[in-house]
């Protein structure tokens, strides 16, 4: 594939590595508020968010201010997307479904889907606090059917959660709301306080120090997976606006200046009018530090000799976004099998995905997307099968089964079959 590419713009691949510092620094974390709760999470966020609270818990007037504080245009805005998101999902759990089957004569099996029963989700503050974050994890795990949603955010210099944040989670279902950032949030969620509830499932982005701890908690809780920072990956070719690419890889690239933009061109003459446009239109982003940085140390440009080599390369990259930006982008979808999710051709950007139109935007990045996908409906249900014999039915089963016990040496398990076999009369 290596002789099928020319790289004009190329940068290492990374990994999720953890430094050993902040492995370390998020046990000792998670330590505390294990021992000492919500005195934890309010010692750390006076140290590193230099706020005070007197409670973690968000009230009913606090909702409500942040409720007066929005205009009815930003309002309707923000409950535009979570009406999107929840009718995407609610598709996803129509195509969820439980069945019963008599698989031979006496024998049912079945399974059944079910939500489970609490579910802590991350809204993570940073550079840009995400508007469409809560709908992204808060919606599908209401739409699934949980019975409690816990959100944590963190805070802003005044102690509050910014208003459209606290807005977005208020609308999209939260059941509990908390002022808590970064590793002590995870903290709190999984082992529970005396005033945050101790949760099933953990969800949502957020910093190396948030994801770290979602890696530290994983077994007393689940998890949806691990994510670094943002990536996208666009596929293009002379037949769309060398501009338009710029704008796109842009967009990601202004996320944060370890973010990936990487474009995978088809002809190398709009490869490098990609690049002019690009440096062209940065000096006009109010992001412009952040973007060129990212750039500068992260961004790609790859020459592809055809579409099946651009394919092969977007599969090897598995990438948080891939966009097809080439003449009948159509085709190329069929054989495109690695990415967190996909957006066919050039009028499908990555922001409507992030911000609008329904799909999750909590995605897999560093080539997590080989083995799993972000958020979903079913990152917060489970599937539980059964089984029903008859009399007959277990006699005919009970004999396969002490077959395999006895080529295993399982004794106690080859009595417990046979104790099912019929008598000859």
């Amino acid at each position: 594939m290596s002789q099928s590419l020319t790289y004009l713009k190329e940068t290492e691949r990374k990994a999720l590595e953890i430094p050993e510092d902040v492995t370390d620094s998020v046990h000792d974390i998670l330590s505390e508020v294990r021992e000492s709760g919500d005195d934890a999470i309010q010692e750390f966020t006076r140290r590193w968010d230099d706020v005070e609270r007197d409670d973690l818990r968000v009230g009913d007037d606090e909702i409500q201010a942040a409720h007066d504080d929005l205009t009815d245009e930003e309002k309707e805005t923000i409950d535009h997307t979570i009406a999107n998101v929840r009718r995407f999902h609610d598709e996803q759990r129509e195509h969820l479904q439980s069945f019963e089957k008599e698989f031979q004569e006496g024998v049912h099996l079945g399974q059944r889907i079910v939500p489970i029963e609490t579910a802590g989700v991350y809204v993570p503050g940073g550079r840009h606090p995400l508007v469409a974050a809560p709908a992204m994890s808060i919606v599908p795990a209401k739409v699934a059917g949980v019975d409690r949603v816990v959100a944590c955010a963190p805070p802003q210099p005044d102690g509050s959660i910014q208003s459209a944040q606290l807005y977005a989670m208020d609308q999209a279902g939260a059941d509990d709301i908390f002022v808590a950032g970064g590793a002590q949030a995870i903290g709190g969620m999984a082992y529970g306080t005396d005033t945050i509830p101790a949760v099933d499932k953990v969800a949502g982005p957020g910093n190396i120090f948030t994801t770290e701890a979602k890696r530290q908690v994983y077994g007393h809780v689940g998890i949806d997976f691990l994510a670094g920072p943002t990536e996208v990956l666009i596929v293009a070719d002379d037949t769309v606006d060398a501009g338009l690419v710029a704008t796109d890889l842009l967009a990601q690239a202004e996320h944060d200046p370890n973010s990936r933009p990487v474009l995978i061109d088809l002809d190398e003459d709009h490869a490098n009018a990609v690049v002019d446009e690009l440096h062209d239109q940065l000096p006009g982003l109010r992001t412009e530090e952040v973007a060129r940085e990212c750039w500068d140390e992260n961004g790609e440009v790859i020459v592809a000799a055809d579409r099946d080599t651009a394919v092969e390369a977007a599969n090897d990259y598995a990438m948080e976004h891939l966009q097809l930006m080439v003449e009948n982008p159509r085709d190329l979808v069929d054989d495109l099998r690695n990415y967190g999710s996909l957006f066919i051709g050039e009028h499908s950007p990555v922001v409507f995905g992030d911000k609008a139109v329904g799909t999750n935007h909590s995605l897999p990045t560093l080539e997590v997307s080989k083995y799993s996908g972000g958020i979903w409906v079913g990152t917060y249900l489970k599937t539980l099968t059964h089984q029903e014999a008859t009399r007959e039915g277990a006699a005919e089963v009970a004999e396969w089964a002490a077959r395999i016990c006895e080529l295993e040496g399982t004794h106690a398990h080859q009595l417990s079959a046979e104790a099912r076999l019929l008598d000859d009369e």
